[in-house]
């Protein structure tokens, strides 16, 4: 019974910053259309997706460094 609780979790919390994420770039583009060249808009919004990424790889390869130093056992069943 409880195999089923991370699968929900990680899809609630996929789901939840996806949608975050989706509508704080739609705000920032909405407001760098108000004055800005869209152009530059779109610049910054992709800089902010990329760095987004690069910290989420960072912090995946800095937990799964921990774990292997720690000695838990990474293997699939």
């Amino acid at each position: 019974m409880i195999d089923w609780i991370p699968i929900v979790f990680v899809t609630f919390k996929v789901l939840m910053f996806g949608t975050c994420m989706f509508f704080a770039i739609k705000w920032h583009y909405d407001q760098g259309a108000k004055g800005k060249d869209r152009r530059a808009v779109l610049r910054a919004g992709s800089m902010v997706v990329a760095v987004f990424a690069l910290a989420l790889l960072g912090l995946g390869l800095v937990t799964f460094t921990l774990m292997r130093m720690l000695g838990l056992d990474l293997s699939f069943p």
